[in-house]
């Protein structure tokens, strides 16, 4: 049975908005309800297999807390599960992404730590974009007082992803270098973000020219990702660098193993070039993993470099290392109190304005994370778009043509 008070909508409301009587309403009228509004993924495959419709309000388990979410996380992973090039997905229709922030609704029975009203952070295993989630306790975290909830919904995969490659992994210094590709997305602005606060990091930056003005003074050295930047760094770094993250993977992997020092560490974190279209491109499959089995280990020997993966979410959810994570955000946290890092958020997106987020990302545009805001409401273009079902109940196809008048930036925060 779960922990749960009448009280709780106007004591939490009145603390974040200060709006009681207004937002009272409101929450209390969607908290009696048994339905909720959620974004379906109906069959891998294009933007198409997206819609927003009514499903039953998830039932609190054991060890569990319930969360009425205010904002959720997007990102390019989200991509690849859409379009099904993730190992051992979970069977469609299902609901997407991996971390909330919002409200404590209940606690189950005999569960400690958090109390209704709460403002929280949490990883979820799925399902995240929704109304309502439920997750284990060891997944969920208080947020800051000053964190708004696009914020901490932008926080904790993209921060925590960062700090343990940086630290846990590579093992960051005083004095070292770091490359990251992508640096304008969400994780390579945490990675920025982190090396600023050990003395004498050199950051060198890939991302797209048209992201340069905005994050150019968040790395050390910035490089456009269509030319030749493994020239420039040597240029400026003849040995190479300490540190390389690669999001890409592909033929990235090689050229990032060749601009490491010796003892330097590569860390593959994500494989974006195998996302070249709307749906899943076999050949884009194919030829990414075929040039990173060209990968030599007996060269690693020889030449005392360090190759490395990480994917948090597995470590989280496939081997257990909750209190590991827990740990690390304790850390990050104090940061943020202390002003030294904060995360870095592109533009907000009403449920229902799910297709028009993830191209955004697909086109790699965005300047830090994007956010999908459960309370916002979306634009009617947008609406009509994302949640026409057939009277099976099943998306029609959207016709083929040209998409570029369609508004994609509803609201830049």
């Amino acid at each position: 049975m779960a922990k749960e008070g009448a009280h709780m909508t106007e004591e939490t409301e009145f603390m974040i908005d200060k709006n009681v009587g207004k937002e009272t309403e409101k929450v209390e009228s969607s908290s009696d309800a048994k339905e909720m509004r959620a974004v379906i993924l109906a069959g891998f495959g294009g933007l198409n297999k997206l819609r927003v419709t009514k499903k039953p309000m998830p039932e609190l388990q054991e060890g569990e807390v319930k969360i009425r979410v205010k904002a959720c996380g997007l990102n390019f992973l989200d991509l690849m599960v859409r379009q099904g090039t993730i190992d051992n997905p979970p069977k469609p229709p299902l609901v997407p992404g991996f971390e909330v922030s919002g409200i404590v609704e209940s606690v189950a029975e005999n569960t400690t730590g958090f109390e209704i009203g709460d403002r929280v952070m949490a990883f979820v295993n799925y399902n995240a974009w929704a109304e309502v989630v439920c997750t284990p306790v060891d997944f969920v975290y208080k947020m800051p007082d000053e964190m708004t909830f696009s914020e901490a919904a932008a926080f904790s995969l993209n921060f925590v992803t960062a700090y343990m490659m940086l630290f846990e992994v590579a093992n960051l210094r005083e004095g070292m270098s770091v490359l990251v590709h992508s640096a304008g997305g969400s994780v390579g602005q945490a990675v920025a973000q982190l090396c600023s606060t050990v003395p004498n990091v050199t950051v060198f930056g890939i991302a797209s020219s048209s992201k340069h003005a905005a994050i150019r003074d968040s790395v050390t050295h910035l490089f456009d990702r269509n030319v030749d930047y493994m020239q420039e760094i040597k240029k400026i770094s003849p040995e190479g660098v300490d540190i390389m993250l690669d999001s890409l993977c592909g033929e990235n992997t090689v050229k990032g193993l060749s601009l490491l020092r010796p003892l330097g560490t590569y860390i593959l974190y994500g494989a974006s070039n195998m996302v070249t279209g709307e749906t899943k491109s076999f050949f884009s499959f194919a030829k990414s993993w075929w040039q990173v089995e060209k990968v030599n280990p007996i060269k690693l020997y020889e030449e005392n470099k360090i190759m490395a993966g990480f994917s948090l979410l597995n470590l989280l959810f496939k081997h257990g290392k909750c209190s590991l994570v827990k740990s690390v955000m304790d850390k990050l946290l104090c940061l943020y109190d202390q002003k030294k890092i904060r995360p870095v958020v592109d533009s907000l997106w009403a449920l229902e304005e799910v297709k028009e987020a993830m191209q955004r990302i697909h086109d790699r545009v965005n300047v830090g994370k994007l956010i999908l805001d459960v309370e916002k409401t979306p634009t009617p273009l947008m609406a009509n778009d994302s949640t026409e079902t057939s009277e099976a109940g099943e998306e029609e196809e959207e016709p083929e043509g040209d998409n570029d008048s369609k508004e994609r930036m509803p609201f830049i925060h």
